[in-house]
């Protein structure tokens, strides 16, 4: 709250009033900076710890030699739990979608081009270096990627190069490049404001159902018409988070819902698939989805203000790192700790998620913390 200051004037008894004096300048009035959301860096944590769920004890593949058996004999109970940790990728999409337009909003596009860039790559770098730096030792029994291949992942454009992958979560950051240009070519550029945001989102989830409908690869590549619905659903909570009587926000987020689901299930159910891992069912995708989105809606609306607590704004901060390296570099910490040391199964894990989450925070300490504004000091120097 401020205080307008209002300054009067007096005349002597007997006096003529002079001309009045021009008014003084009004005093600037500074809006407060909203509060950080932190339970969103909660919720961030949580979608990382289920995507590392998934990873370590959800899906077969290289985690079986980690292991030396499938994680079905390992987590009996939960490894069909742990097979929906994958749908922690759609959760992140839908945050994604709401931290996006609130920053991008008043912002020009150099500011948000150095924001993305100084955020992602400073940690990416050091992971990809990291990692192919430990596979390429002897004792560890998974291959290295190429000297140029490893060179072609620090720019983050492996996947449409066709080069092999350093990290196996590095699809999702290609997804998010995508999402990231589409929302700074249609709204920063021209400038955000709640009717152009309308327009995007509805222009984009109409234009997804069309390259959906039309099998066109380059539509595909370029709409993600799996993935757009989930993103809409957020950038219409963050319009929630500015007017929670926004209707045609709450359309928004409805119906990305409906989408994004029907995605959801149509990519993950396997119930039909009797070499399956672990069969998901149709309501627990749905539920899955549901949570991300009633999640973010709840703290949009403020529901979840009590959550403040100092610690989640650490949380979020090493939820990134954390989600770099937690899988292949997991994969290590399982094999020493369960097949070199013959460690529990669920000391293992546990050990193995406190691991990475260490390594996360080395990172955020020594990379991120001291890297990140300088590279966004130099990204917004305008010529």
């Amino acid at each position: 709250m401020t205080e307008t200051v209002v300054s009067t004037s007096t005349t002597r008894p007997g006096t003529a009033a002079l001309a009045p004096a021009p008014p003084a300048p009004a005093p600037e009035v500074r809006r407060a900076a909203p509060g950080r959301l932190r339970a969103l860096d909660g919720l961030r944590l949580v979608a990382a710890l289920m995507v590392a769920a998934y990873h370590y004890g959800g899906r077969g593949g290289f985690v079986t030699d980690a292991w030396g058996s499938s994680p079905k004999h390992q987590f009996p109970t939960l490894h069909t739990l742990f097979s929906y940790g994958c749908l922690g990728v759609q959760v992140f999409f839908v945050i994604s979608g709401f931290v996006i337009c609130m920053s991008g909003w008043g912002r020009s596009l150099t500011s948000f081009f150095a924001s993305r860039v100084s955020r992602l790559m400073p940690a990416y770098w050091v992971a990809v270096v990291l990692v192919t730096a430990v596979f390429a030792l002897p004792a560890v029994a998974y291959d290295a990627v190429s000297p140029s291949d490893a060179l072609v992942n620090l720019t983050m454009l492996q996947q449409p190069l066709g080069a092999d992958r350093v990290l196996g979560v590095c699809w999702t950051l290609w997804v998010e490049v995508r999402f990231y240009a589409l929302f700074a070519l249609c709204v920063v550029l021209p400038g955000a404001n709640r009717r152009r945001v309308l327009l995007f989102c509805a222009g984009w989830l109409l234009a997804a159902v069309i390259a959906q409908a039309a099998h066109e690869p380059l539509l595909d590549l370029v709409l993600m018409p799996e993935y757009a619905p989930f993103f809409v659903g957020g950038i219409g909570l963050y319009l929630v988070h500015r007017d929670r009587r926004d209707v045609h926000g709450w359309g928004v987020t409805a119906v990305s819902f409906l989408i994004g689901q029907h995605y959801a299930v149509g990519e993950l159910w396997n119930a039909s698939d009797p070499n399956a891992f672990a069969h998901r069912t149709t309501v627990g995708i749905v539920l899955v989805v549901a949570f991300g989105f009633v999640a973010v809606a709840a703290i949009a609306l403020g529901w979840l203000n009590w959550a403040n607590w100092r610690w989640l704004t650490v949380a979020g901060a090493l939820t990134y790192p954390f989600y770099l390296v937690h899988e292949h570099l997991g994969w290590v910490v399982i094999q020493g700790l369960h097949r070199g040391l013959h460690v529990p199964s669920a000391a293992t894990f546990v050990l193995t998620v406190a691991a990475m989450l260490l390594l996360a925070w080395l990172l955020y300490r020594f990379v991120e913390k001291p890297l990140t504004p300088r590279l966004r000091s130099v990204l917004s120097r305008t010529h």
